[in-house]
């Protein structure tokens, strides 16, 4: 019993460790990211390439609170050079993180 107690033990700690390094490569992934949305909207860049690979990168990032405000920043940003592109990005951000509501057929099979 006590080797099954200490693998639990090691597990915990490693997923631990674990979360500190992802909440470390986030702060840091917000880091970068401002400071390239920053440059894109003061330069007026209209690179779809470039926006649309931020916005793409950033997604993985945006169950961060500053991670989030940055890219919607940056889609209100692209919405008025294509305004089609932004609401992929939009459904891609609410398929990806938002949380979904049960289905009125889902809630009636209970």
């Amino acid at each position: 019993m006590k080797k099954h107690e200490s693998d639990i033990d090691d597990l915990v700690q490693k997923i631990g460790a674990y979360a500190e390094y992802m909440k470390g490569l986030t702060q840091q992934a917000v880091k970068l990211y401002s400071v390239e949305v920053e440059a894109i909207i003061r330069e007026r860049s209209q690179d779809a390439k470039r926006i649309e690979w931020c916005l793409t990168y950033m997604l993985d990032f945006c169950f961060d609170d500053g991670m989030l405000l940055l890219y919607k920043r940056l889609c209100r940003y692209y919405y008025y050079i294509n305004p089609e592109a932004t609401v992929f990005y939009v459904n891609s951000y609410r398929e990806m993180w938002d949380e979904q509501e049960p289905q009125e057929d889902e809630i009636s099979q209970e």
